[in-house]
């Protein structure tokens, strides 16, 4: 799994039906219809997410960590 900058992760997000909801400072928080999860992504310029963060982040979203390297 390719390590994504939080810009990355919100696209590929976008990519797969989630759409902005707000911004609350330097995290950006996505919603989808038909999920109650929320998912909320730190954006902080082009720095990396943590591995565990992002397979985190992957997991609730429902996105297969072999979906990250495209982009």
């Amino acid at each position: 799994m390719k390590p994504l900058s939080g810009r990355q992760f919100c696209r590929l997000l976008e990519r797969n039906g989630w759409s902005l909801l707000r911004v609350h400072g330097s995290h950006h928080v996505y919603g989808k219809p038909g999920h109650r999860a929320r998912i909320s992504v730190p954006v902080h310029g082009n720095a990396a997410l943590k591995q565990g963060l992002q397979r985190r982040l992957m997991k609730l979203a429902g996105i297969d960590p072999g979906d990250g390297d495209s982009g």
